[in-house]
């Protein structure tokens, strides 16, 4: 609330060919959010119906949805527990009214993970809320561009603790995830996924670690048995560093920092976070708060258009399929 989540939906909404693939609704008070822009003497001023019920959207215009009454200092850079509430109220109105179906998506904009803690908001990110919310049995953390995508097994955790959180069910699981969401979001019929080792050199064949022989090697001929284009393990380093990603339609990495380093060198700018396995479509920018850009008019919007623009389009595609195939 206190980074650059505003300047970046403010710059992404003064696109006017946006409304021709949605109509956009911002939780959140209005004025609060955007009393400060333009900051750029040359920039346009957004003027957004303000309601208090989703169900009174106009269509073709800017909507934003009140969320909390309380005025508070809203000063870039400077989080606070007001900013941290804030956050916090939005994301809950916006997903009750997701699950409503009232909203056919949802676009977070970056969160401060220590600042919205509280009593009941135990959570280290939008997406461990957003699976519990949903009733999802699992999710997958899917970051994506035109021309890479890579999931992670685990997400948002000490790194000491990856080895042990890896098992053969939750490996089967995330693969399983990642399958269905790159035919159902992503059109793609029959995905080659690539999975990666734990250890350098993806173990060495035991003699740097014992997990891709005998925990992913053992998965991934399972699925290859059953008919699935699943490859690896891939030692991370040369795999990324010699181009062969572009071989696949998905890397699946075997924790966070193994995949967003990546992807974030190759994407940063563009990229998306999409949550794969919910029953609604969620996206987000890649990047975080960026708290000591804030305030500042520099922050680049591209990532969370391109966020807005994904939405739609998984949308669209998991709309098509719901269809009969006369219809279609």
């Amino acid at each position: 609330m206190a980074g650059i989540g505003p300047e970046v939906i403010y710059k992404t909404l003064l696109d006017e060919r946006l409304l021709k693939i949605c109509t956009p609704v911002v939780y959140g008070t209005a004025t609060a959010l955007f009393d400060d822009f333009p900051a750029a003497p040359d920039a346009e001023h957004l003027t957004f119906r303000q309601l208090r019920d989703v169900a009174d959207i106009a269509p073709g215009r800017l909507n934003a949805v009140t969320c909390w009454d309380e005025d508070f200092a809203l000063a870039p850079g400077q989080p606070s527990p007001a900013t941290g509430q804030a956050a916090r109220e939005s994301l809950l109105a916006a997903s009750r009214d997701l699950k409503a179906g009232k909203l056919d998506g949802l676009v977070t904009a970056p969160i401060s993970k220590e600042n919205t803690q509280a009593d009941d908001f135990r959570y280290p990110g939008h997406t461990e809320f957003l699976t519990s919310y949903f009733g999802a049995a699992d999710s997958l953390m899917l970051l994506a561009d035109d021309e890479l995508r890579i999931a992670t097994v685990t997400g948002h955790m000490a790194l000491k603790d990856v080895s042990n959180k890896l098992t053969s069910d939750l490996l089967r699981t995330k693969i399983r995830l990642l399958l269905k969401s790159l035919q159902l979001d992503f059109g793609i019929l029959k995905p080659r996924i690539a999975v990666l080792g734990l250890n350098p050199h993806a173990g060495e064949n035991g003699l740097l670690g014992r997990e891709e022989a005998d925990l992913v090697v053992p998965v991934i001929k399972q699925f290859v048995h059953d008919g699935h284009l699943v490859f690896g393990p891939f030692p991370a380093d040369g795999y990324f560093g010699t181009g062969q990603f572009r071989q696949f339609d998905a890397t699946l990495a075997l924790y966070h920092d193994q995949g967003l380093i990546p992807f974030k060198l190759m994407a940063f700018e563009r990229g998306v976070n999409f949550t794969a396995g919910l029953p609604v479509v969620r996206t987000s920018p890649d990047h975080g708060t960026a708290y000591g850009l804030a305030g500042q008019y520099k922050a680049d919007e591209t990532s969370f258009r391109q966020a807005v623009y994904m939405a739609a389009e998984v949308w669209r595609k998991r709309q098509q399929a719901a269809q009969p195939r006369s219809a279609q």
